[in-house]
């Protein structure tokens, strides 16, 4: 199964490396464990050591990660690996409609993330002399990684990553995941969990499992268009959206001095600072406070590693109300990482269609169930179809049915609204 085509999409991409490129690959992959990396992991790290390999894995002691590409274009995703082994490349090139399919070992921690507007020599060792740089320097205008088709650096900020430990926990039982904004925001993304032929995964809903951050204009469907909107949900369990944001509205919600590149007033002359009416390009990368600082302030590092320290900026804020189950500044790890029981698959989805998801924040309570118990409960399915618990969530009252209170947001305002005419699709 390893790099092939999934039927259902275009075409095979072939990724070729030259025995010199592969060598260099090698050599510096002990540099991928630099990474920022959501708190969480780092906290509950199990105790088996597990030492970062290239890959791929043998198929007894792998799951898949595919990739697919949703996009109107073509993307080049980047693959790093932190502990455990690997899938054999770090980054190909991958057209619009199609997917890669890959496998990684059952304890990997690593990230995805999108590549985009990128021209490599034909080794992939380098950029093109096409992109005007000679073939020195980055070979794309985002997400690159030290120049090369197959990374073994982690992405140059601003990029949307897909992060995660398979094997995390105390027992190595469990895996964490997350999409990540710490490091910028460059395209749409989405996580898909894809159980295998386990019976105790497959009873895991994918309302609470499958993620997605859409803060791009023109790629969030109307507010209307709730529950079964992408990321592989169905009428049985609704996944709760984010609902208050519109098109207009997230083509503005990155900071005016993150922009990677501020847009220019029509015409000649120097407009104000800032000046929200001047339109921004649809595709408008936004780096971190962090990223563009690197300060303890906006990195909560140093004298500023303590929640009471460091709170959320405007950036982290602006990114947490247009992607709720983002994890959007260093302390968000609590209301930001998915934990469910270790065994299944991934897919990573760059343009998935529908609007943002807000998970966590709906269902706080069951994914702690799950994480403590290792199972479904009747009890956690059927709150998942209960469309009653997303709408207390949305209006901010509390739960009737004497259980704990419905988990609310705190500072960032992010609730969610759930059609209850979803569940009739």
């Amino acid at each position: 199964m390893s790099n092939t085509t999934r039927p259902r999409r275009e075409r095979k991409v072939s990724v070729s490396k030259t025995f010199a490129s592969s060598l260099l690959l090698l050599g510096l992959l002990p540099t991928t464990t630099a990474y920022t990396t959501n708190r969480y992991f780092t906290n509950n790290a199990g105790p088996r050591p597990r030492p970062a390999r290239w890959g791929p894995p043998e198929k007894r002691d792998s799951v898949p990660l595919v990739i697919s590409n949703q996009c109107d274009g073509t993307i080049w995703p980047g693959i790093g690996t932190q502990a455990g082994t690997g899938a054999g490349t770090g980054g190909f090139e991958l057209p619009a409609g199609s997917s890669m399919d890959l496998m990684v070992s059952t304890d990997w921690q690593g990230r995805v993330w999108g590549r985009t507007n990128c021209s490599f020599n034909p080794e992939g060792t380098g950029a093109s002399n096409l992109n005007g740089n000679n073939g020195a320097g980055a070979a794309c205008t985002t997400g690159d990684c030290g120049g090369v088709l197959s990374c073994v650096l982690t992405g140059a900020t601003p990029v949307t990553l897909a992060e995660f430990d398979l094997a995390g926990g105390s027992s190595n039982d469990q895996t964490f995941y997350d999409i990540s904004l710490v490091d910028g925001y460059n395209i749409p993304l989405g996580i898909i969990y894809i159980p295998g032929d386990d019976p105790t995964l497959q009873d895991i809903p994918p309302n609470l499992t499958n993620p997605a951050c859409i803060a791009t204009a023109g790629w969030l469907a109307a507010p209307t268009d709730m529950g079964t909107s992408g990321n592989s949900s169905n009428a049985t369990y609704p996944i709760p959206y984010e609902s208050k944001q519109t098109n207009t509205k997230v083509a503005s919600w990155c900071p005016w001095d993150l922009q990677v590149t501020q847009p220019t007033k029509p015409g000649d002359g120097v407009y104000p600072y800032p000046d929200d009416n001047i339109q921004r390009p649809i595709f408008d990368p936004c780096l971190s406070s962090c990223s563009k600082t690197n300060s303890p302030q906006d990195c909560c590092t140093g004298a500023y590693d303590n929640p009471s320290k460091c709170g959320p900026s405007l950036y982290a804020t602006s990114a947490k109300a247009v992607c709720p189950d983002a994890y959007s500044y260093a302390f968000d790890d609590q209301t930001s990482t998915f934990i469910i029981p270790s065994g299944g698959g991934w897919e990573v989805t760059f343009c998935p269609p529908g609007r943002s998801t807000n998970i966590l924040a709906t269902f706080k309570d069951q994914m702690s169930t799950l994480s403590q118990e290792g199972h479904m409960t009747k009890a956690i399915l059927q709150d998942m179809m209960n469309v009653t618990i997303i709408e207390e969530v949305a209006s901010g009252s509390e739960r009737v049915r004497g259980e704990t209170p419905a988990f609310k947001f705190g500072s960032t305002g992010a609730l969610v609204v759930m059609l209850a005419c979803a569940v009739l699709w």
